[in-house]
């Protein structure tokens, strides 16, 4: 498995819980705290509509957001060819890190190209 670095806002708390997530799955993020977040997400080509609060890269894909670890395991293992990365766009409840008492809303994770294109990779 290629290394995973993610990249977060020192003052994030659903990050963290994000990558304790990852951490109990058997993962071993590399953590780095940025302030600059919104250049860094430019640099990758994250589109715009698919931002959340952190970023990940891990060998050539990039991960934005709250995806589940099942899912980043999912992309490192079949690495689909002509996609940059996979995203949860906004931040919603019950995705890993935003784990809410009695709330979890349905939400896709969805694959992205350099190009803009998405295409649906999971669904919870």
């Amino acid at each position: 498995m290629p290394p995973l670095t993610v990249y977060k806002d020192p003052s994030c708390g659903c990050c963290t819980k994000w990558v304790e997530h990852l951490r109990a799955a058997g993962l071993r993020p590399v953590v780095h705290d940025r302030s600059d977040m919104d250049a860094l997400k430019d640099s990758l080509g994250v589109p715009a509509a698919l931002r959340s609060c952190h970023t990940a890269v891990a060998g050539k894909y990039v991960i934005e957001g709250h995806v589940p670890a099942s899912d980043l395991k999912r992309l490192l293992a079949t690495a689909p060819r002509g996609i940059l990365g996979i995203a949860v766009p906004d931040m919603p409840a019950g995705s890993p890190g935003m784990e809410m008492s009695g709330r979890r809303d349905r939400y896709d994770v969805m694959a992205f190209s350099a190009n803009g294109k998405t295409t649906v990779f999971a669904r919870h």
